[in-house]
């Protein structure tokens, strides 16, 4: 095997960094050629647990993940192909690792011990069924906070400057706790007048990636890339 893991193995890699760098070789059952390749290239180590084995990514996997989050990927993932590239953008515009976004993995536990059974209970009643609680709907944001989160993530995407062209992909990233339909609203709300904020489209297609496509603003039609606040 090159240095480089193949599309396949690419995928037994974020597999295993999905469940934060390890797990046991049964949960991801990998073909054997394709895990013993990555093990000889030092991407994986292998341990003994149980009557399985425990799969585990060793630095230099972690290093080759943080440094490929866009490679191709086999066309039928696709999906999995454009989120990472939305976290790719993500890390590179809040400064984070890819270990400190995926978190340590925890402590493997040991089974519990099986309960005694018990005497099978003598069967109830079934109580009566209440009627479900109807929960209130969650209160829409407040514009202003909307506006001033808006902000406070362009400037962490540009290091505290302003008057830089910031790509909305990189905005929705910064704003990982807001859904797209909130964002869109504030973003809608500084097109109908905020004198301080624009935004611009990029009219070159090659200039643009599928997640930068998908993250565009489209009020009308004619999609917004970037957004710009002035000094």
């Amino acid at each position: 095997m090159s240095e480089t893991p193949t599309p396949v193995q690419a995928l037994i890699l974020w597999r295993l960094l999905g469940r934060q760098g390890t797990a046991l070789n049964s949960e991801i059952a990998p073909k054997k050629a394709e895990r013993d390749a990555l093990l000889r290239a030092g991407f994986l180590d292998v341990e003994k647990a149980g009557r399985s084995s425990r799969l585990t990514v060793t630095d230099k996997g972690w290093n080759w993940a943080g440094d490929h989050l866009r490679d191709p990927l086999p066309p039928t993932m696709r999906v999995l192909q454009d989120w990472l590239t939305r976290l790719h953008h993500h890390l590179a515009a809040s400064g984070a690792t890819l270990a400190e976004f995926v978190g340590p993995a925890p402590e493997p536990t040991a089974p519990a011990p099986a309960k005694p059974r018990r005497a099978p209970a003598k069967p109830r009643r079934a109580p009566t069924p209440k009627a479900p609680r109807r929960s209130r709907p969650p209160s829409a944001p407040d514009p202003g906070e909307i506006r001033t989160r808006i902000e406070r993530a362009y400037l962490a995407c540009t290091a505290g400057r302003r008057a830089r062209g910031v790509r909305l992909s990189a905005l929705r990233a910064a704003l990982p706790d807001l859904d797209r339909a909130t964002v869109d609203a504030g973003l809608a709300a500084i097109l109908r007048g905020d004198p301080t904020i624009r935004l611009t489209r990029i009219g070159d297609p090659k200039a643009l990636d599928a997640a930068e496509r998908a993250a565009a603003f489209d009020p009308a039609g004619e999609p917004f890339h970037e957004i710009w606040i002035q000094a």
